[in-house]
């Protein structure tokens, strides 16, 4: 059972769901609205494992999640319009990575590395 859960923040949930998994490939999990059909938390899938959204204020030190071919991650999510603010680059640790702001402002780290 896991004891640790990735959490980003958005002002507009329903927007960050349809980037995430257009942009980075997660898939929906669960999804909870309020009484006016506004997204007040959700959870996405990346692999087997779990994020999840709340409605709120982005910011924060960012989530990091492996991916098998950052190359190809980074060029789709750049094509969706994520913003790059790190190239690919490989790192001394023996991954290679990028990052990336969503329309919204909360920061990603893709890569290889798996601790």
């Amino acid at each position: 059972m896991r004891t640790v859960y990735a959490l980003a923040r958005y002002p507009d949930c329903q927007a960050a769901i349809d980037f995430l998994t257009s942009a980075f490939g997660f898939r929906l999990h669960e999804v909870h609205k309020n009484d006016d059909g506004v997204v007040q938390h959700a959870e996405l899938l990346a692999g087997d494992d779990l994020i999840m959204l709340g409605q709120g204020a982005p910011g924060g030190p960012g989530i990091y999640v492996a991916v098998d071919d950052p190359d190809a991650h980074h060029d789709h999510a750049r094509a969706a319009g994520a913003v790059i603010t790190m190239g690919l680059a490989d790192q001394s640790y023996g991954s290679r990575e990028y990052a990336c702001k969503d329309p919204q402002g909360n920061l990603w780290y893709f890569g290889t590395y798996r601790p």
